[in-house]
């Protein structure tokens, strides 16, 4: 959906908010269920991206994955935070240890995102329009 005054093939940034929300909550929560649940995660939100932003195959896509690497990144920055607090019991080597072990599954996790995010989004953006 363009809003007026706005070129088509601009980036829709309420779709890739509104996917963004949805990744982020639904990444939290599936860290219950590491791998399964991000999948599902980065699928729901990408569609959600693809379908706001509607315009087609690549538009939905396009926006999928900004969506999904927006979340991926910002889910990493929160856990690999909450990894050195955690990691504080074990002294300085332990926050360290525990930081950086996040912070690489999270890396992990952005590529997870944005890869599925942007398959869905390409289907919400065919379904959208």
């Amino acid at each position: 959906m363009t809003v007026p005054g706005e070129s088509p093939g601009m980036t829709d940034l309420r779709a890739v908010g509104y996917g963004f929300v949805v990744m982020f909550i639904a990444g939290l929560i599936a860290s219950a269920a590491p791998v399964i649940g991000h999948i599902g995660a980065g699928l729901i939100g990408g569609f959600v991206a693809g379908y706001v932003a509607g315009g087609g195959l690549l538009s939905g896509g396009w926006h999928g994955l900004l969506a999904g690497s927006v979340t991926g990144i910002a889910i990493t920055l929160v856990l690999a935070a909450f990894g050195s607090l955690v990691g504080l019991v074990g002294g300085p080597v332990g926050s360290l240890l525990g930081g950086a072990g996040v912070l690489v599954i999270g890396l992990f996790l952005t590529f997870l995102f944005a890869i599925d995010s942007a398959l869905a989004g390409m289907i919400g953006g065919v379904l959208g329009d």
